[in-house]
């Protein structure tokens, strides 16, 4: 019988009153979720004492044992190949050294661009070494779109070359064409390594002009190690260029970097060769070692439906020690996603007490390795424990809500496929409103920068839901402003720890938010499915094909 929306408006009202149903009826544990819980998960996963949990430390080690623990008094299933809640998954850190050597030549001058300074690099290590001068080619925004009839690279060679791209994407009004304003897949500067190294380029080069605002918001996010999977290792130089420097490219060519940025606002980019060439002789401190997603599972009841997957997902790991701010180095990321965990821990819990079990499975996975580059969430991928075909939807846990009384929620993802109609129905449930993206967040790329992203490339339907700008006592520019503070001054510093005012009322609503949407999803009959014109839907097909 469908659940009634006075009554959920009631539980959610009177969330502390006592019902008569049985101690582990839907309605009992929805009511039991706690905003307690959620506090003392926080303060053991946010705490100073596991120094910002960063990949391939002991502070990360501390929070998958206690997570690793948290699945075991529950008895969730253990799935992994060695009947362990941990999947390990050996892993490469790198960090270039100062000494490093990146030089461009021009007829007989040669200029020298200093690490840190003038660029970075995307992915480190000795296997960038590149002793050689090699020829470089500008290809525009690095895109190739057959479904929007896009290629940079159709008339230009870069076999063994390197190439030299803008950040983002072709400026765009039209939703047929890159989506209009909201950006696409292809401004991810994964995707544009992928697509140069797929037409055998030996390097990539993207200026920065449109994804940072200045310099110093690049020095932030490159301080620390770069960490890859080892099986992954890039055998090729990948740099992130400072604009300021990056017109040096340009000398003597057809076209300079102003004329170029002049082309993107007009519409009609080039691709074109570049006069320089470019050596790079990197200088490296590195590391093997191993880091593990922790995964546990609730077996469906069902007979045939428990052989079918709902995966429940939040990164546990976060930056770790850093340059000191205000003297704290600690970059705890309490929000950034300690509070994600939380919730996926309450969330398992809630499942696990549920006497009459959803008819599907339930996988919680714990990611490691998200803010090196989605490591845990793609090693998973590349290494199911379930079969891709068979696992119907990925609900990403990365940003819990600030206020307990929002009153809209956004579905990231949503548009891509059929997980808009059980959002649907659970907005329904809640007198919730769907929200599009807020234009002030427009150019942020949501759906791409979090675990969700791995999953949907692997053929999953995945969707991550935040809370939107609406609410019942503030307006909605106090909101935009909260986030907005929240995303300048404490996102990826030392700020977002145990000392900022946290909702614990407003996580606990979030976590029951998701406990119901993820209860229609694993009980669902019909599975959700890829929208005609995602482009996610190919490897959900191939999945299906090979039974992978």
């Amino acid at each position: 019988m469908k659940r009634s929306t006075i009554h959920i408006l009631l539980i959610l009202l009177f969330s502390n009153q006592s019902f008569s149903q049985s101690n582990n009826s839907y309605y009992y544990v929805f009511n039991s979720i706690s905003a307690s819980a959620i506090s003392d998960h926080l303060n053991v996963l946010a705490n100073d004492t596991l120094e910002g949990r960063a990949v391939g430390t002991n502070g990360a080690d501390i929070a998958a044992n206690y997570i690793f623990n948290f699945f075991s008094n529950l008895n969730l299933k253990k799935i992994s190949n060695d009947n362990s809640y941990f999947q390990n998954i050996p892993m490469h850190g790198s960090n270039p050294l100062s000494n490093s050597e990146l030089a461009f030549i021009l007829d007989n001058d040669t200029m020298y661009l200093v690490f840190a300074e003038d660029y970075y690099l995307y992915r480190s290590g000795q296997q960038t070494y590149m002793p050689a001068f090699l020829p470089i080619v500008f290809v525009g925004y690095g895109i190739v779109a057959p479904e929007f009839d896009y290629n940079d690279y159709q008339s230009v060679d870069v076999e063994g070359k390197i190439v030299v791209y803008l950040d983002g994407e072709p400026i765009s009004d039209d939703e047929e064409f890159f989506d209009g304003p909201s950006p696409t897949i292809y401004s991810n500067p994964e995707s544009k390594r992928r697509i140069a190294f797929a037409r055998g380029c030996a390097g990539t080069i993207q200026i920065s002009s449109e994804s940072y605002e200045n310099w110093d918001d690049v020095k932030k996010d490159f301080q620390f190690e770069d960490v890859t999977l080892a099986y992954t290792v890039s055998g090729n130089l990948n740099i992130l260029i400072n604009s300021v420097e990056a017109d040096k490219l340009f000398i003597g060519s057809e076209y300079s970097l102003k004329d170029v940025i002049e082309l993107h606002n007009r519409q009609s980019i080039k691709s074109f060769d570049l006069k320089s060439k470019l050596r790079f002789r990197g200088v490296f401190k590195e590391r093997d070692f191993i880091s593990s997603n922790v995964i546990g599972m609730i077996e469906g009841s069902d007979p045939e439906l428990k052989n079918s997957y709902l995966i429940i997902s939040a990164h546990y790991d976060h930056l770790g020690i850093g340059k000191s701010v205000n003297g704290d180095s600690i970059y705890n990321g309490a929000l950034d996603n300690a509070l994600g965990v939380s919730v996926m821990l309450e969330l398992a819990k809630s499942f696990s007490s549920l006497e009459s079990k959803t008819k599907r499975s339930i996988i919680f996975i714990a990611t490691t390795g998200e803010e090196k580059g989605l490591l845990g969430s793609i090693y998973y991928t590349d290494n199911p424990l379930v079969p891709l075909y068979k696992t119907i939807a990925n609900v990403n846990i990365d940003g819990i809500a600030m206020f307990k009384d929002f009153s809209s929620i956004v579905g990231i993802g949503m548009d891509y496929s059929t997980l808009s109609r059980f959002l649907n129905i659970t907005t329904d449930n809640y007198s919730l409103e769907i929200q599009d993206i807020p234009p002030q967040f427009r150019r942020v790329d949501a759906f791409n920068n979090s675990d969700q992203l791995a999953f949907a490339n692997a053929g999953i339907p995945s969707i991550i839901i935040l809370e939107g700008t609406k609410n019942t006592s503030k307006s909605e520019e106090e909101v935009v402003q909260a986030f907005i503070d929240y995303y300048i001054n404490r996102y990826h510093s030392p700020k977002d720890d145990l000392n900022q005012n946290i909702d614990f009322k407003a996580a606990e609503k979030h976590t029951k938010i998701l406990f119901d949407f993820c209860y229609q999803l694993a009980n669902s009959k019909t599975a959700p499915e890829w929208k005609s014109g995602s482009p996610f839907i190919n490897a959900r097909l191939q999945s299906i094909a090979e039974e992978k």
